[in-house]
């Protein structure tokens, strides 16, 4: 063990020891809108690409509203800002990196390929999720290649139902077999509505967040996922404090999954 696992793991053991261990209840996947006549409409963002920089992920943290954060494993800061992001109320997940189709594009380190064997698989994600403290849940990173087998994603979400973690289809391709597979497996799962910051500009991505809005009024839910920017951070900042608002709830994604 290396001297950056071993201060690590030491914090982990430590944080849990005072604070305790975040948990979700195992659900199965779900797909039919919920009766938005019964329900406030709800709206889960996650932020992806946790891990690289601190100053980038509390911009987020410093707008004190429910944000689910993903970590990407075997980074710097992975562990530590796993462990802030938790003392400060929020969830986690595991942001497995997965095989892209553009193969100039490098998923990262902790990355699953296509072609790879079972025991390879849950070697690679039970390392990662020991790298990601408190983490009640995985999406992919990339993954456009990779989430379209269906081989690779059953041994994949396999893995995750032995964790009790819940799976995110991050959608980076529209013929993933993610969802599909999940719900197969009895493995509790959504899928991403809107991707907030294709376009890094504050104004696009406050179009996003109105589709977003506009999406979980009609469905009684939506997720949104965006990215460690200044101009991400700005523009969830401006959108929910406005009075138009108050009627959405901005929850962590567990409580989307919730049946």
């Amino acid at each position: 063990m290396d001297r950056r696992n071993f201060l690590c793991k030491s914090a982990f053991t430590m944080a849990g020891y005072f604070l305790g261990v975040n948990s979700t209840s195992k659900l199965f996947a779900c797909e039919s809108p919920r009766g938005v006549s019964m329900f406030t409409p709800e709206i889960a963002l996650i932020i992806d690409d946790i891990g690289n920089s601190r100053s980038r992920t509390r911009q987020f943290l410093d707008l004190d509203i429910p944000i689910t954060f993903s970590v990407l494993p075997r980074l710097e800061h992975s562990c530590s800002l796993a462990i802030e992001i938790h003392r400060q109320g929020h969830e986690i997940m595991l942001h497995q990196p997965m095989e892209p189709h553009n193969s100039h594009l490098d998923p990262g380190p902790g990355a699953l390929y296509v072609g790879d064997k079972s025991k390879t698989i849950t070697r690679i994600i039970e390392s990662n999720i020991s790298d990601v403290p408190y983490a009640i849940g995985v999406n992919n990173h990339m993954g456009s290649r990779f989430t379209e087998r269906q081989r690779e994603m059953t041994e994949t979400l396999k893995v995750v139902k032995r964790n009790d973690l819940f799976f995110i289809d991050s959608l980076t391709t529209n013929h993933s077999q993610a969802f599909e597979t999940a719900k197969k497996l009895h493995v509790t799962a959504a899928r991403r509505n809107v991707f907030l910051d294709n376009t890094r500009s504050k104004s696009a991505i406050l179009y996003q967040l109105g589709k977003l809005m506009k999406l979980s009024r009609k469905y009684g839910y939506a997720i949104g996922i965006g990215h460690p920017f200044s101009e991400t951070a700005k523009a969830i900042g401006d959108f929910f404090q406005y009075d138009r608002n108050q009627n959405i709830s901005l929850v962590h994604i567990s409580e989307i999954l919730k049946m």
